[in-house]
């Protein structure tokens, strides 16, 4: 009888990931935030403060991993929670109130480790409850209106048609580097992939889902892809300054849950006031 021969182990992509785990990951993470939406908008808010805590974990570890920085993890868990939760109901009055709280608590609870670091790791716990749950706590703003589903999808939509587009140009035509000393694999060609596809995709998904002008969209769509793109850049001079190649380990292809949050975390906030201004109710 003769031996069987393993199956060959994953290559990793041109784009240094593991390609059949990252879209089978991708698919599912998108399916249950779609799925969420079109069955009880509010079930999209749960999925964001999930999201948001677990990410809260994973950039609290690597700031202690890479540089021994102590986040004020309850306060911040706690005050995230406050954040994304109180900003369901009463909007951006809430969560700068819940924001305030968490800074407090942040402030207080770093007393019990004594003198030395204060400042640094307080201010590494303000800056986790701002980049994290604060910019997460627009993308549960967004699906509060009546339109909600529809305003919460076409952020998503946006931010991921602006990915694919960037990877998919990154990858056939890339050769003139964005950022070479922060992300050498980001190029300007990948970017114009990225500023065609989200513009598209912003262009069809406001004029069918929200029923907006196509220039409204199209200028929607250009704001997420430059959001997004920089929110990559944010997460990779974070990562390069702390030393560590990801956030964390949760999701094969990804790294940690909070290295797929990158782009979606500055363009919640993007979002949510282009199409407070394009689209008020």
């Amino acid at each position: 009888m003769s031996a069987s021969v393993p199956d060959p182990p994953s290559r990793p992509s041109r784009a240094g990931r593991d390609l059949r785990a990252a879209i089978a990951v991708g698919v599912v993470l998108g399916a249950a935030i779609i799925l969420s939406l079109l069955m009880l908008r509010h079930l999209f808010i749960g999925i964001v403060a999930v999201a948001a805590a677990v990410s809260t974990v994973e950039l609290a570890g690597a700031l202690r991993r890479g540089a021994d920085i102590r986040v004020s993890l309850l306060p911040v868990l706690v005050g995230g929670q406050l954040m994304i939760w109180l900003s369901w109901p009463f909007g951006l009055r809430g969560l700068l109130v819940a924001f305030t709280i968490t800074t407090l608590g942040c402030l207080a609870w770093r007393f019990r480790l004594g003198v030395d670091g204060y400042l640094r790791d307080v201010t590494a716990s303000v800056f986790t409850a701002a980049y994290v749950p604060m910019f997460a706590s627009f993308a549960a703003m967004l699906a509060v209106p009546e339109d909600g589903a529809f305003r919460a999808l076409c952020f998503m939509i946006g931010v991921v048609a602006s990915d694919t587009g960037g990877y998919a140009f990154g990858v056939l035509l890339g050769k003139h580097p964005m950022a070479p000393s922060i992300s050498p694999k980001k190029s300007w060609e990948g970017f114009g992939g990225s500023m065609l596809t989200g513009t598209v995709a912003g262009a069809l998904s406001v004029t069918l889902l929200l029923e907006g002008q196509w220039w409204q969209g199209a200028l929607f769509g250009a704001a997420l892809v430059c959001s997004a793109t920089l929110g990559d850049l944010m997460e990779s001079v974070i990562k390069r300054d702390l030393g560590i190649k990801d956030m964390g380990n949760l999701l094969p292809g990804h790294g940690g849950l909070m290295d797929r949050m990158d782009s979606l975390l500055p363009s919640a906030v993007v979002a949510w006031m282009m199409l407070f201004w394009l689209l008020p109710q």
